[in-house]
């Protein structure tokens, strides 16, 4: 396992080992052991898996607040996405910046995104399927979220008119969130 640190501390790219044949691959997706060896050690307890059927779906920003924030641990079984953290953390010196990389079926590569920072995707192709562990439940009440399109944050995101839902496209700026990270 290969672990790439990115800009925003605590943000980390995972390169698992993939071993291929002509039959095809095998690797592990996850390995709490290998994640502790590394210094990263989560209690994930519940594993999501989305599907977006058309190219420009974008998912986010979300986050949860305190006390039920969530790391999440992501990446795409089918497809590809360009994904994003965003910091949060009030006190951080990177607060309000963030990184994006794409995840696909083929690179195979997977995101950690820390408690403190808002997590969001583009799908670049139809049919894409994101899975991910969280390391705490769904809690609606903490459920929060940032406008995908906040100036502020100058995201580079591949799409300039997304597929929305409902929901992500009302999130308020960061500035105006509902925010207890500090």
């Amino acid at each position: 396992m290969n672990i790439i640190q990115t800009k925003l501390d605590g943000v980390v790219i995972i390169e698992p080992a993939v071993f291929g044949d002509n039959r095809g691959f095998f690797m592990e997706t996850f390995s709490a052991q290998k994640l502790k060896e590394a210094g990263l050690e989560y209690p994930f307890v519940q594993d999501n898996h989305s599907l977006s059927v058309e190219a420009g779906v974008l998912r986010g920003l979300h986050y949860q607040l305190n006390p039920k924030a969530q790391t999440k641990l992501v990446r795409v079984a089918a497809g590809a996405i360009y994904d994003v953290a965003v910091d949060i953390r009030k006190n951080s010196p990177t607060y309000g910046q963030w990184v994006g990389v794409i995840l696909s079926a083929e690179n195979k590569r997977q995101l950690l995104v820390p408690q403190g920072f808002a997590h969001g995707f583009c799908t670049l192709v139809p049919n894409t399927e994101v899975l991910y562990k969280v390391d705490q439940y769904y809690s609606p009440e903490h459920d929060r979220g940032i406008a995908w399109n906040d100036p502020a944050l100058g995201i580079d995101w591949p799409v300039s008119k997304p597929v929305l839902s409902d929901k992500d496209g009302k999130h308020p700026l960061l500035a105006d969130a509902d925010n207890n990270f500090e």
